[in-house]
């Protein structure tokens, strides 16, 4: 296969990817508006992160985790803080640091915004067989792992 013939199934996927990202981001913004007044839907992303966690994580590891700008994610600490959704609470390792814990009403908006997207997802995928979707699942999870170290 010459480079030519490579090329343009990856710049279709790159279209895609795109299109994909922007319907997303359409998603997370206008379903995070509907459900809850006063979050950045950007801060849900971080929610849900800690809610994933099996552990308290530092403010730095959720900004390496996204690849965002430390300064960004402090301020929508703060937010969530603000809004009782997580709290800090000292680090055992370093009685210097604090990390970060969600709180049982964080957990709650989590899970009550994951539920409205899933029911988005299936409404907009309802004509497609669950053979497809659970395919679909399997080639995002690779995907998403091959994007997490593309230089390997």
């Amino acid at each position: 296969m010459s480079e030519g013939d490579r090329r343009q199934p990856h710049e279709q996927l790159d279209t895609e990817l795109s299109l994909l990202a922007r319907r997303s981001r359409w998603m997370w913004v206008t379903l995070a508006r509907e459900a809850e007044e006063g979050l950045e839907a950007a801060a849900y992303g971080l929610l849900a992160a800690l809610y994933d966690a099996d552990d308290d994580l530092r403010g730095g590891d959720l900004a390496d985790k996204f690849g965002l700008d430390k300064s960004t994610v402090s301020r929508q600490i703060a937010q969530m803080e603000s809004l009782g959704l997580l709290k800090r609470v000292p680090d055992p390792q370093d009685g210097r640091a604090r990390l970060l814990r969600i709180t049982d009403d964080g957990r709650s908006r989590v899970r009550r915004l994951r539920e409205r997207r899933a029911r988005w997802l299936e409404r907009a995928l309802r004509d497609w067989p669950g053979d497809d979707v659970q395919e679909l699942v399997g080639l995002l999870q690779r995907l998403n792992s091959s994007l997490e170290s593309p230089d390997r």
